[in-house]
């Protein structure tokens, strides 16, 4: 995916950093992305939300607060209602853009902030909070004590899970119970709330407390087992997967006309993590798969196959065939099931071959259901035969080839 950094300017003059991941097809809206304070400068979740997002086309401005990526990693300053501001300014700077987000992520403090800033944008339809505070002062649960033992410029060291950062007596001031509640009353917004039952660091009642406080349209999902951070692949991809959903459901997003020569649009494949072999296969915004490999082959199992989208492609067309005619006859059929196994056999197995090479060998079982005699079934197993996939399989097709850069 094409990828931006941006800086514009922030409150009182400050220089503000973001980066802006960009779709590789069509660009329908954007998403606006606030970290947690105290992540690293490019998270796995982040990461994974940002591919699954832009390969529906939904561009993502992931926002870094004021002081983020020093490299002492640690944060001067992360004052909390001040960076409600900091995020109006990144929703005006891709305003002007024309691409005004229409999409609020917030993850920990980030959504905290992003509850305060979304009564202000605008072009706002919905929010989401991950793992987000209903009280910032208890999501590490003694930011007021560490405050105690200030350094000579008086801040003092916070930790929140793994991850420190510094904060002053001002920071403290923002974060004061009661302010999230009123914002929130305001919010008028679609939301989606997520939080792992077990995080350590916000604990689960903050997301009761924030649902509780939200008007409706509002959806509650939980994380069981995930970490404050969603850390673990496994995690981040039900996060990425969930929030997509969110999107296709509350967002406007029309896909373009398909572009000539490609009746049915473009189908695009991206990589979800190079380390492994999770790709995202998206047909369009609102229609997506994982593709992986067995974990035998090195892959992690999340997505059927490249062969078992084959099979499904010949068994899907070969039910619509099916159903299509028997509709034409009014024929009375209930069900129609169809199985589809895939192997390697020699040529000299195949009746119709006359190489010795190796051949692909597509075998299918379809279960006809209803009050059919057997004429009917006979022509309904001839018509199977007739799918434009099995035609396209059976015959020899052409497959072109160039690079996109």
């Amino acid at each position: 995916m094409p990828t931006e950094r941006l800086t514009y300017e922030g409150r009182a003059g400050t220089r503000l950093a973001a980066r802006l991941d960009l779709p590789d097809g069509p660009h329908l809206t954007t998403a606006l992305f606030a970290h947690c304070f105290s992540c690293s400068a490019d998270p796995l979740v982040a990461r994974r939300i940002t591919k699954r997002l832009t390969s529906m086309g939904i561009a993502v401005l992931r926002f870094d607060f004021t002081g983020l990526g020093h490299p002492s990693g640690e944060v001067e300053n992360p004052t909390f209602n001040a960076n409600a501001p900091d995020l109006k300014l990144a929703a005006d700077a891709l305003a002007q853009r024309a691409m005004a987000p229409s999409l609020l992520i917030g993850h920990s403090l980030g959504g905290a902030a992003l509850l305060c800033a979304g009564p202000w944008i605008a072009s706002a339809k919905a929010l989401v909070t991950i793992g987000a505070p209903f009280d910032p002062s208890h999501a590490d649960g003694n930011y007021a004590g560490a405050l105690e033992h200030p350094d000579d410029r008086g801040w003092a060291t916070v930790r929140l899970g793994a991850h420190r950062f510094r904060v002053d007596q001002a920071f403290i001031d923002d974060i004061a119970p009661g302010k999230l509640s009123q914002d929130l009353g305001k919010l008028n917004r679609a939301l989606l709330v997520l939080h792992a039952p077990r995080d350590a660091v916000v604990n689960i009642d903050n997301a009761t407390r924030i649902f509780a406080a939200a008007r409706h349209p509002k959806s509650f999902a939980t994380l069981d087992g995930a970490d404050h951070l969603i850390s673990d692949p496994g995690d981040a991809e039900t996060v990425a997967a969930t929030i997509a959903a969110f999107a296709a459901r509350t967002l406007d997003l029309r896909p373009p006309a398909p572009p000539p020569g490609a009746p049915e649009g473009v189908t695009r494949v991206t990589e979800a993590d190079p380390r492994g072999f999770l790709q995202d296969v998206n047909a369009g915004p609102l229609h997506h798969v994982l593709a992986d490999e067995p974990q035998a082959y090195g892959g992690t199992n999340r997505g059927m196959s490249p062969y078992q989208f084959l099979a499904a492609g010949l068994g899907a067309c070969t039910s619509m065939t099916v159903r299509l005619y028997a509709r034409r006859k009014g024929w009375p059929l209930a069900q129609v099931q169809v199985e589809v196994t895939h192997d390697k056999v020699h040529a000299q197995d195949c009746t119709h071959c006359s190489s010795t090479d190796k051949i692909d060998l597509f075998t299918r079982r379809v279960t006809l259901e209803g009050k059919l005699d057997a004429t009917q079934r006979a022509k309904l197993l001839e018509i199977a035969d007739r799918c434009p996939v099995h035609r396209t399989l059976s015959a020899s097709a052409r497959i072109e080839t160039e690079l996109a850069n």
